[in-house]
């Protein structure tokens, strides 16, 4: 899955990233586009990923139908709670540990966090938020579907490329009663 965010472009720009990544990406991948409920299906992306202020999952449902994928953002429990009522795919949380990649991010949740989130619902849950390669396997054991990354890849010292190669082979390496 590789989700695109854009905070600050306009329509036109964000139809014209997209394009680019639609066509380089390969077609297994899973497009997801953050924040713009509107465009993802001009986009030509197979979801999209809300925050907590923008439109309500359930509007985003009535408006794409069942088969766009749709994701929320939650910071806590009572986030959390009330995200697992919507009709969303995964339920993303976080941040697990202090993040750089957000200007205020908002309380660590820690590995509690995802346990607590893992028994609040049976829907898919994103862990995010100063995830590792040292602390990743940690995060899947208490009880993450899956993880997101965006330092670990993007600030990391090695090629992106390389970065993310590396946690796909932590992910493969792990116990399948994790996967």
């Amino acid at each position: 899955i590789l989700q695109y965010r854009n905070k600050q472009g306009d329509e036109a720009e964000i139809l014209r990233d997209a394009e680019l990544i639609r066509s380089s990406a390969p077609s297994r991948l899973f497009l997801i586009l953050n924040d713009y409920p509107d465009l993802v299906t001009e986009a030509g992306f197979h979801g999209v990923h809300l925050g907590q202020t923008d439109l309500p999952a359930r509007e985003a449902r009535e408006r794409l139908g069942p088969d766009i994928l749709i994701g929320v953002s939650t910071h806590n429990e009572a986030q959390l709670r009330v995200a697992a009522l919507e009709p969303v795919d995964y339920i993303a949380i976080g941040p697990v540990f202090a993040t750089t990649s957000k200007a205020n991010p908002d309380p660590v949740i820690g590995l509690d966090g995802i346990r607590a989130a893992r028994r609040l619902t049976t829907i898919p849950v994103v862990a995010i938020g100063g995830i590792t390669l040292d602390n990743a396997l940690g995060v899947w054991g208490a009880g993450a579907d899956s993880i997101a990354l965006i330092s670990a890849i993007f600030a990391s010292p090695i090629d992106p490329a390389k970065s993310a190669a590396a946690f796909l082979r932590a992910f493969r390496e792990l116990p399948m009663s994790l996967h």
